[in-house]
């Protein structure tokens, strides 16, 4: 490989030599020509007889001070060349390797001095920004495929740990029941983790497009609230609800679907027994306006800043019921409707997702 770059640098070398000595020997040339066809002129002019000897002493020291001077602006724009030109470019290249390895952490320092170096400095700032692109882009990938990789192992060491348990003898009909609601209720999570995943991945590559269609917002809340009847039913949950009429929006049914489901899950998911749960429903003049309220645990302001990123769980003692995704679904189809989604919360005290739809 070494000898390559040498031999690779050599013939560069000697391309340049040739390239030099045409163009200067040409310079030189028309040079003298002109120099000659100028004393000649003058001297004709002033009445000076030039013998050939003279003319062709003058032809040499004119062609010998054109050499001399092209060498010398050759050295200098070499000089130039090496310090202007290839030691910003060769900076700009060794990180290019280093980015194209695999470091995304590489960084270009900028030229201090003016004038010259405006452009590749320029250069580096964009080059620079992308980087930091591309190392973000890389820790996303890389915590998402460690997030994935852990949801998905989590149930299936349930589904495998349970279903040797099945295959002991003398198993009770009563713990049989038991395993296999364990493995059932894994499997569905497993289910469920990788549907999400399928719909977030197609969310956010744009390969789900809205059909879009004018429809009854109201009717859709009550439809989906009933969807949890048995869990407040069951739990004890105080329902308080307040629905304006006639509020229509011109959005994808399925996917706010999406968002009510999701968000009233994780309202009854984090409000206790004999808790409450609010749904309201209010329009202007430009949006119909959500609100989802739980007496629940609330978030931490800490957690609140991250709750809408994949696979992130403030409140890790429920996350055998969610895999930190639904969120996440909810703020990129809320995204693509065009529309608003924020949270007010109180630590211990409960939360309140806002989301503002456009109206029809």
């Amino acid at each position: 490989m070494k000898w390559k770059d040498r031999d690779a640098k050599w013939q560069s070398f000697l391309k340049s030599l040739r390239n030099f000595i045409l163009f200067f020997s040409m310079v030189a040339f028309v040079v003298t020509c002109c120099m000659l066809l100028f004393v000649t002129n003058m001297s004709a002019e002033m009445g000076i007889t030039l013998t050939e000897m003279d003319v062709q002493k003058a032809a040499k020291l004119t062609l010998g001070n054109t050499l001399l001077i092209s060498v010398l602006f050759a050295h200098i724009d070499w000089v130039r060349r090496k310090l202007m030109v290839d030691r910003p470019v060769k900076r700009i290249t060794d990180a290019a390797e280093k980015i194209m390895q695999g470091d995304f952490s590489t960084r270009i320092k900028p030229f201090k001095s003016a004038g010259g170096m405006d452009g590749f400095n320029a250069i580096i700032d964009c080059f620079n920004r992308m980087t930091e692109e591309l190392s973000s882009t890389e820790t996303l990938r890389t915590d998402f495929i460690a997030n994935v990789s852990h949801e998905l192992k989590t149930p299936l060491a349930v589904i495998q740990n349970y279903g040797t348990m099945l295959q002991k003898p003398g198993l009770s009909e009563e713990q049989r029941l038991e395993y296999a609601k364990s493995i059932t209720d894994a499997s569905r999570r497993l289910a469920s983790l990788v549907t999400n995943i399928l719909k977030l991945n197609k969310l956010e590559n744009q390969q789900i497009f809205p059909s879009v269609a004018e429809y009854d917002l109201g009717e859709q809340l009550c439809e989906c609230l009933l969807q949890f009847e048995h869990e407040w039913e069951k739990r004890n949950i105080d329902i308080e609800t307040e629905i304006a009429e006639n509020v229509t929006v011109n959005a994808d049914t399925e996917l706010l679907s999406l968002v009510w489901n999701n968000l009233l899950s994780n309202a009854f998911k984090f409000t206790g027994d004999g808790g409450k749960v609010a749904l309201t429903l209010t329009a202007d003049e430009n949006y119909a306006i959500v609100k989802v309220s739980d007496t629940g645990c609330g978030i931490k302001p800490e957690v609140g800043a991250h709750i809408f990123e994949k696979f992130y769980q403030g409140d890790t003692s429920h996350s055998t019921r969610g895999n930190g995704l639904g969120l996440a679904l909810v703020k990129r189809v809320v995204d693509i409707m065009r529309g608003e989604i924020s949270v007010e919360s109180v630590y211990g005290s409960g939360s309140t997702f806002t989301v503002k739809i456009r109206r029809a």
